[in-house]
């Protein structure tokens, strides 16, 4: 598969969805393909590499969203034990938080975009298997949470649209500033 080729790494077999829950796949799928788009014909050299005063490189980027990703689904199906707590985390949580932003020596642009694959296909899986968006969990504690007690299934999902788009946009920037290319226009 090459990156510029939407969905193509949807199989045959993927469950049908409908309604709101396609909307919502639809959406994000389109997103996700933005984010991909833009690591087109890189190495994993320039994948790592930072090109303006921020420590996201387009590699990192789509790390970050694959973890994010991840983390929530596993909220979705598990409630708030998937996810720790803020007042639980140490040092070793946020270095491995702080290294989703990077790429790491061994790691290449490939691993990354097929851990994204992976994490894509698990999401359409999960979401096409939820008979109600609005099964909600308690959130970990965390002060970005303060006043938000639980969350839906569809807010869950909403939130990694949005986390996904706005990743999608700095990476155009950090790709633009690396070497001209843009995604639109």
């Amino acid at each position: 598969m090459t990156v510029n080729e939407p969905n193509s790494d949807q199989s045959a077999e993927a469950p049908a969805v409908t309604g709101e829950h396609a909307d919502l796949l639809e959406t994000l799928a389109k997103h996700r393909d933005f984010l991909r788009f833009t690591t087109r014909n890189l190495t994993d050299e320039q994948a790592g590499l930072r090109t303006t005063k921020s420590a996201l490189c387009l590699g990192g980027l789509v790390k970050h969203v694959t973890a994010t990703e991840r983390n929530w689904m596993n909220f979705i199906l598990e409630g708030p034990s998937a996810m720790k707590d803020f007042t639980e985390m140490t040092e070793e949580d946020f270095a491995r938080r702080a290294d989703e932003f990077k790429m790491l020596p061994g790691e290449t642009l490939a691993g990354v975009l097929d851990a994204y694959a992976e994490v894509a296909r698990r999401t359409e899986e999960v979401v096409a298997g939820l008979p109600d968006l609005n099964t909600s969990w308690p959130l970990p504690k965390a002060p970005w949470f303060e006043g938000q007690p639980e969350w839906s299934a569809r807010r869950v999902l909403l939130h990694i649209l949005a986390e996904t788009a706005q990743h999608a946009g700095h990476a155009d920037i950090i790709r633009e500033a690396l070497d001209g290319a843009k995604t639109m226009g």
